[in-house]
C-alpha cells in the first residue's frame, strides 16, 4: 500500500506549503487508524427545487440530497485503503435524518479523481493548487457510469471547485458546483475539526474485539 496520501503523490513538495491542520487532515492515513472530523455546515444543498428530482436520485447513492438546510450538523471518516486512495464517509445530521455520502479519492496517470457514491456513478477529475496555505480542487471533467456504460459529460461537465483553509484553530471548507447555462447547482460551506486516531474497524468493516 502506499505510505503517502493521493494529496501527498499529487502536489509532491507544495505539501509542505499548506497550513500545518490542512497538512495533517491531506496527509497519509496510518495503517489502523481513522482520521474523524466533526462540525456544522453553514449551509447544504440548494434553493433550487426543480433540482430536487434530480438529486433524489443521486441521494440513492450517497452523492447529494434534495435539501436546502442551514447550520446542518456533520462527522466525517476517512479510511485509507490497500490501493492508496482515501474513502471519504460523511454523515449529514438534517432535519428529516441523517444521510451519508461517500466518495473515493485517488490517483491515476490522469491525476486525482474522485469516485462519488457507493457504486461510483459520479466520477470527476480533479486538479489541486496550494494558494497562501489553502488547498483548492477545481474538476476538469465529470463522467456518469450507468451499469457497464461510463457516460463523458465533456464540455457539460459541471464544474466543482472546492476549498479548504484553516483559520481561528477550525478548518473551514467550501464546495460549490456549477454548470454551463445552468449556474449553481449545488453548494455547502462549513467548519470542523479534525484528529487522527485509531480505529476500531477492521479492513472487512467488523469491529476490533
Amino acid at each position: 500500500m502506499s505510505r503517502l496520501s493521493p494529496w501527498e503523490r499529487v502536489l509532491g513538495s507544495e505539501i509542505a506549503e499548506l497550513d500545518p491542520p490542512l497538512r495533517r487532515y491531506f496527509g497519509a492515513i496510518p495503517p489502523g487508524s481513522v482520521g474523524r472530523a466533526s462540525g456544522t455546515f453553514d449551509t447544504v444543498g440548494t434553493p433550487r427545487r426543480w433540482l430536487w428530482p434530480v438529486l433524489a436520485l443521486l441521494a440513492m447513492d450517497g452523492v447529494m440530497f434534495p435539501v436546502w438546510e442551514r447550520s446542518v450538523v456533520f462527522s466525517v471518516e476517512n479510511r485509507s485503503t490497500e490501493h492508496g486512495s482515501i474513502v471519504a464517509r460523511r454523515t449529514f445530521h438534517f432535519d428529516s435524518g441523517d444521510r451519508v455520502m461517500v466518495d473515493e479519492i485517488g490517483v491515476t496517470r490522469n491525476g486525482l479523481v474522485d469516485r462519488l457514491g457507493r457504486l461510483g456513478v459520479v466520477t470527476a477529475r480533479l486538479t489541486a493548487e496550494v494558494e497562501d496555505g489553502r488547498l483548492e480542487l477545481r474538476s476538469t471533467l465529470a463522467a456518469l457510469r450507468l451499469g457497464p456504460v461510463r457516460l463523458s459529460l465533456g464540455p457539460l461537465s459541471p464544474r466543482v471547485t472546492l476549498v479548504e483553509r484553516a483559520m481561528g484553530g477550525l478548518q473551514h471548507v467550501s464546495l460549490i458546483l456549477d454548470a454551463p447555462w445552468l449556474g449553481r447547482l449545488y453548494e455547502y460551506r462549513g467548519s470542523f475539526t479534525y484528529e487522527i486516531e485509531p480505529d476500531e474497524i477492521r479492513p472487512d468493516g467488523t469491529e476490533h474485539g
